[in-house]
C-alpha cells in the first residue's frame, strides 16, 4: 500500500510540473516580444512590427488551441507532429524577423520533448530546434549569408547540438521511467485489489477466531488470570519492590525518600484497583477513561517518571477503536515490554510506536539497553522471564504474533502485531 501511494505520488508530481512547464513558452514567447522594440531603438536587425505581432499571435493561438485547450492530443502522434513542424516554422519565421526570439526558440526543446515520441524523432526534432537557437545567438539569418561569420557561427551550433541532444535523451529517459511507474501502478493496484478481497474475506474468520476464543473455557479462563496476575501484580509488586529500594537508599535524603515512598504507594493503589477489575474481568481503567493511544501514552509517562528512563510514544495511521480484548493486550504488551525494560535492559532511552494500519496494528517497543541473544532466551526463573512467554500467549488468543530482537550490547526491539478488527466489525 505503502509502495503504491508513493509511486502514485511521484507520477502525480510529474504530471503536475509538465503542466506547469506548458506555461513556459508562453512566458518567453512575451518577454521576446517586449524585448525586440526595445533593442530595435537601439540598432537591432528587425522587420517590421506589424509583422512580428501577426507572428506572435499565430505562435500563441498554436499553442493554446493544440497544448493548453486540447490537452487530450497529446496521446496523438500524427497531431503532435504537425503541432511540432507548424511551431518549428513559427520559431524560424520569429528569429528572422528579430534575433531577440531566441529566448522563445529554445522553447522548442520542451516541445520536442512534449510533442515527439521516439528517439530518432526527437533527435531530428532537436536538431531543427538547436539550428534555429544558434541563429538567433549568432546575431540572425545574416551569419548564413557571411562566410567570415560561419566559424564562429559552427561553435554556437555545436554547442546548441549538444543541448538538443542531452535533451533528447533526458526526455526518452523520462518516458521511460514515466511507463514503468504507470505499469507498476496498475500492478499494484491489482495486487491491492486482490489483497483488499482476501482481508474482507479473513475478517470474519478472524471474528470467528475470536468468538471461539472467548468460548474456550475453563482452559482460557485459567491463562487470562495467570496472565493478568503477573501483568498487573507482579509488575505492581516489582514496582513497589524497587521503589521501596530506592526509598532505602535515599534514607539520607528526606524529599527523594518521601518521593520514592509515595511512588509505591501509588503502585500499590493502582495495582490493588486493577487486581480487582482483573478478576471482574473489566477492562484495565485506562482503557475505561481513554482512547488506546492516550492509555499506552499515561502509562509510557508513568514509567518514565518512575525509572527515570526517557521513554516517547508515537502514534502512527487513523487511530480507532478496536475490539476490548485487542486494545487490553495492547496496553498490556505495553506494559510487559517497559518492565523488561525496567528489571533488564539498564536502558537510556525508550521508544514506542503504535501504528494503524489498514488490516494490521503493530506496536514497537525498542530501547538501547543491554539487550541478549533471543536464541537462548530466559525462562522462569528468580529474576523472572515469564515476559515474553505471557507476551506471546495474549497475543496468539486474539491471532497476533509477537517478535523479538535483540543482541547484547545492542539493545532490544519488540513488535507486537494484531488484527485491526473494529468493533463494527466484530458486531
Amino acid at each position: 500500500m505503502t509502495d503504491l501511494a508513493a509511486v502514485t505520488r511521484l507520477e502525480l508530481w510529474r504530471r503536475r510540473l509538465d503542466r506547469w512547464l506548458t506555461f513556459v513558452p508562453y512566458g518567453a514567447l512575451a518577454c521576446s516580444t517586449v524585448l525586440a522594440p526595445i533593442t530595435a531603438s537601439a540598432g537591432a536587425p528587425h522587420k517590421s512590427y506589424l509583422l512580428i505581432a501577426v507572428l506572435v499571435t499565430v505562435t500563441a493561438l498554436c499553442m493554446l488551441w493544440w497544448i493548453t485547450l486540447h490537452p487530450a492530443w497529446e496521446r496523438d502522434r500524427r497531431r503532435m507532429t504537425l503541432f511540432f513542424i507548424g511551431q518549428v516554422v513559427l520559431i524560424y519565421l520569429l528569429v528572422w524577423a528579430s534575433p531577440l526570439f531566441g529566448f522563445f526558440a529554445w522553447t522548442g526543446y520542451l516541445f520536442t520533448a512534449y510533442a515527439l515520441r521516439g528517439r530518432l524523432r526527437r533527435m531530428i526534432g532537436g536538431t531543427a530546434v538547436a539550428f534555429a537557437t544558434a541563429v538567433s545567438q549568432a546575431g540572425g539569418f545574416q551569419v548564413v549569408d557571411d562566410p567570415r561569420s560561419w566559424g564562429y557561427f559552427s561553435v554556437v551550433l555545436l554547442f546548441n547540438l549538444v543541448i538538443a541532444n542531452a535533451m533528447t535523451f533526458l526526455a526518452t529517459m523520462s518516458d521511460e521511467q514515466s511507463e514503468k511507474r504507470a505499469e507498476m501502478i496498475e500492478q499494484l493496484a491489482e495486487t491491492n485489489a486482490r489483497l483488499e478481497e482476501a482481508l474482507r474475506e479473513n475478517e470474519g474468520l478472524h471474528a470467528q477466531l475470536l468468538a471461539q476464543a472467548r468460548e474456550a473455557g475453563v482452559h482460557d479462563e485459567r491463562q487470562r488470570m495467570a496472565g493478568e496476575i503477573h501483568d498487573v501484580l507482579a509488575q505492581g509488586l516489582t514496582g513497589i519492590v524497587t521503589q521501596l529500594e530506592a526509598a532505602d537508599a535515599a534514607a539520607g535524603s528526606p524529599a527523594a525518600w518521601r518521593r520514592h515512598l509515595e511512588a509505591a504507594k501509588g503502585l500499590a493503589r493502582d495495582s490493588l484497583t486493577e487486581a480487582r477489575r482483573s478478576v471482574q474481568a473489566l477492562r484495565p481503567q485506562t482503557l475505561e477513561a481513554s482512547a488506546l493511544p492516550e492509555a499506552i501514552g499515561e502509562v509510557v509517562a508513568g514509567w518514565s517518571d518512575r525509572h527515570g528512563v526517557r521513554a516517547d510514544l508515537i502514534t502512527t495511521g487513523t487511530p480507532r477503536p478496536l475490539l476490548p480484548e485487542i486494545e487490553t493486550t495492547l496496553l498490556r504488551t505495553a506494559q510487559e515490554a517497559l518492565a523488561n525494560v525496567a528489571r533488564h535492559a539498564a536502558a537510556g532511552r525508550v521508544g514506542l510506536t503504535l501504528s494503524y494500519m489498514e488490516d494490521v496494528v503493530t506496536l514497537d517497543v525498542r530501547d538501547d539497553g543491554a539487550g541478549f541473544d533471543p536464541a537462548a532466551p530466559r525462562e522462569m526463573s528468580a529474576e523472572g522471564g515469564f515476559g515474553l512467554a505471557a507476551m506471546r500467549e495474549r497475543l496468539l488468543r486474539i491471532a497476533g504474533k509477537l517478535e523479538v530482537e535483540s543482541e547484547p550490547g545492542a539493545g532490544t526491539a519488540v513488535s507486537a502485531c494484531v488484527p485491526a478488527i473494529t468493533i463494527g466489525v466484530a458486531a
